[in-house]
């Protein structure tokens, strides 16, 4: 029997800049929102507040739901790898009670070098995943345009 794991995410934008967690692997350096899978017993606000402490060092306020992601590894690039990983996403909008208070956390992912704001005008030209929510980034902000986006990268 294969599970489903749930995860959440932040999406935090300040002074037009993106919060990510700098990630490398054997393709290269990619971008990815703050956040990660949510444990047994825990809301996804309190995985999400859980694991921004452990990646970006630092609280965040969990604010309100923007959109749902499902990714089933055997349908994208990485499927020799994921082949049996299926995830849903939940990605929240957030906020950082002190903006100055990021650092290293206590617990980072395997890939994980780094936290980086990225200019929302720079984000096209980098790798950042989910590909597929670039193009909801504008000036102002994110609008998902959809509160459900299926099955992307």
């Amino acid at each position: 029997m294969r599970f489903i794991r749930t995860a959440a995410r932040a999406l935090i934008i300040r002074q037009k800049k993106l919060l990510t967690i700098k990630m490398r692997d054997k393709t290269g350096i990619f971008y990815i929102l703050p956040g990660g899978g949510q444990r047994h017993g825990e809301t996804l606000r309190e995985g999400l507040e859980r694991e921004c402490l452990e990646e970006i060092g630092t609280r965040v306020e969990v604010g309100e739901l923007l959109y749902v992601r499902e990714y089933i590894g055997k349908n994208h690039e990485f499927r020799h790898a994921h082949r049996a990983f299926h995830q849903v996403e939940n990605v929240f909008r957030c906020s950082l009670p002190d903006p100055d208070g990021i650092g290293p956390g206590s617990e980072h992912d395997k890939k994980q070098i780094g936290v980086e704001w990225i200019p929302l005008d720079e984000l096209k030209d980098r790798r950042f995943l989910p590909e597929v929510i670039k193009a909801h980034f504008t000036d102002k902000g994110f609008d998902p345009g959809s509160n459900y986006l299926g099955d992307v990268n």
